[in-house]
């Protein structure tokens, strides 16, 4: 009798320790699972990119700019002409108006005249940060919403910026040839016009970043407040969710500072 109760209380003892092993099994494979679909899961993330693509219908002096997309790539077709009055216009244009400057005797008309160009601008339609740092050229580094190129703050060669400025009209642009373009605050579009707006979006460059007003949040931006190209990351109307954008201050150098923070389009003409 002893050993038939030995006997059962073995094989109750061995079934004990199968079915142990194979809970502890089974807990491991579950662990083992739950891991592997957190990996897949941050293996399926992926890295919010703007579109620069939604700022479409800012692009609003549709008789002078058109913007379309594909999935790489934003193209910003312009005919340069500016939608305020300017000195620089033929004077048998209907946006030709002499001008002096109130506060500046010293203002000198160049000798040249806005003309219709055939800018495209190639795009990036998401924008990204760029591991090697591209500096501006000379000519065209960006376009307006009406638009009007932008320029760096650098003088043609052999001129001084400071006294070019003494030769911008009364929306602080000039021509270059036939190209008028500005090279710092675009008035125009942030004091002047029916819904100007100081915070609100002006252009984009070449690399797909957006250029904003002279404030931000009701505060004046200064160079102090924005990174060695001119820009910083933040919240915007258009990009709730954050995008790397520029600012134009008072100060030089007004638009961009050491170069484009994302890497470059083209632009042709």
């Amino acid at each position: 009798m002893r050993g038939k109760n030995s006997l059962l209380m073995m094989l109750l003892l061995m079934v004990a320790t199968v079915i142990f092993v194979r809970c502890d099994s089974d807990e491991d494979s579950d662990l083992d699972n739950m891991n592997d679909d957190m990996e897949n899961a941050g293996d399926d993330e992926t890295e919010y990119q703007a579109d620069i693509s939604v700022l479409k219908d800012l692009f609003y002096h549709t008789d002078a700019v058109t913007f379309t997309f594909d999935d790489e790539w934003v193209t910003i077709t312009s005919k340069d002409l500016p939608d305020h009055v300017s000195v620089y216009y033929d004077e048998s244009d209907p946006l030709y108006e002499d001008y002096t400057k109130e506060d500046d005797s010293d203002f000198i008309k160049n000798p040249n005249t806005i003309g219709e160009q055939n800018n495209v601008f190639k795009i990036p339609r998401y924008p990204s940060e760029a591991s090697v740092k591209e500096s501006t050229s000379g000519g065209a580094i960006g376009v307006t919403i009406n638009s009007v190129s932008f320029f760096n703050q650098e003088a043609a060669p052999g001129d001084d910026i400071l006294d070019e400025l003494k030769t911008f009209d009364q929306y602080e642009g000039h021509p270059a040839g036939t190209q008028y373009h500005y090279h710092n605050e675009p008035v125009w579009l942030t004091k002047f016009r029916d819904n100007a707006d100081n915070e609100a979006l002006v252009g984009l460059l070449l690399d797909g970043f957006p250029v904003y007003g002279t404030h931000e949040d009701g505060v004046q931006m200064t160079n102090n407040d924005l990174d060695d190209y001119h820009g910083h990351f933040g919240v915007t109307d258009e990009f709730p969710e954050g995008i790397y954008h520029y600012h134009i201050t008072d100060d030089l150098p007004w638009i961009n500072g050491d170069g484009y923070y994302g890497t470059a389009g083209t632009v042709t003409n």
